[in-house]
């Protein structure tokens, strides 16, 4: 894996990303509050190498502060949606049953829905604010960590060192914390890896919609939507966040597939 170019670039860039998403607060750049009225969607300039925005808000200060929202928000949303998820899969094969049929029929419930759908709605049900925004992404996110996890568990379950150690009298807690979790623990690392990339897209369409953060606060999705009725004017409003965005969604994918082809090269492609 340390060998794959794509693993390498990866990193570099999500490195990056998040060394600006740490020491935002400690950079030298605007407030991201700071408004000059009379130079809104000017282009660069001295002291704005990125240009200005609505109201004149200083663009790279802009980028720099919303990066930390759209990391932060999106790490923690794929850490609570994986344990969670990961924890009722690992429940839901070892119990089976009716616990297994609850766990699966809900599952199911939010899979219903189309995803980007559901988190919009819930997210209008909510109103803008960072903890609705992490609990909306959570809540549509466990099902796929519950699923894959579950599917992964039933295989393993069956094994001989799982039924040695129920022969042996190990309880399920047991058999959950020393057995399963630690086997099913790369198939979720993978996971989470491309998760985070889907997450920081939910969350940048939430600010896209006026549903994620709340008002003054830098989102990558709230720049494009201020830049997209002034895109011939102003181009730098949207190519900016995009740019942001596929930079950083490309590196999680690039990490996820070396971790992927490291844990299990049979599944390269």
């Amino acid at each position: 894996m340390k060998d794959s170019w794509g693993f390498k670039i990866g990193i570099a860039i999500v490195g990056f990303f998040l060394l600006i998403a740490i020491f935002a607060p400690w950079l030298p750049v605007p407030s991201p509050l700071e408004q000059n009225l009379e130079l809104e969607f000017f282009g660069p300039r001295p002291g704005h190498p990125l240009g200005l925005g609505e109201n004149g808000v200083d663009v790279l200060s802009h980028l720099v502060h919303a990066t930390r929202v759209s990391l932060g928000v999106s790490l923690i949303s794929v850490l609570i949606s994986a344990s969670v998820g990961g924890f009722l899969g690992l429940i839901s094969a070892l119990k089976r049953g009716w616990v297994d049929q609850l766990i699966m029929r809900l599952v199911d419930i939010v899979y219903s829905f189309p995803g980007i759908l559901l988190v919009v709605a819930l997210a209008a049900f909510l109103g803008p604010s960072i903890t609705n925004l992490i609990l909306c992404l959570s809540l549509t996110g466990w099902a796929s960590y519950a699923r894959i996890i579950r599917g992964v568990s039933l295989s393993l379950v069956e094994r001989d060192f799982v039924q040695g150690a129920r022969a042996l009298g190990a309880s399920n807690s047991r058999i959950l914390l020393w057995h399963l979790f630690p086997n099913v623990l790369p198939t979720m690392i993978v996971k989470m890896t491309y998760g985070i990339g889907s997450v920081i897209l939910a969350e940048s369409s939430l600010g896209f919609l006026g549903l994620g953060a709340p008002p003054g606060t830098p989102s990558w999705g709230q720049l494009l939507n201020s830049g997209r009725e002034v895109m011939t004017s102003a181009p730098h409003l949207v190519i900016l966040p995009a740019s942001a965005l596929v930079l950083t969604v490309m590196a999680f994918n690039l990490i996820g597939d070396a971790v992927r082809d490291a844990i299990d090269p049979k599944m390269r492609t």
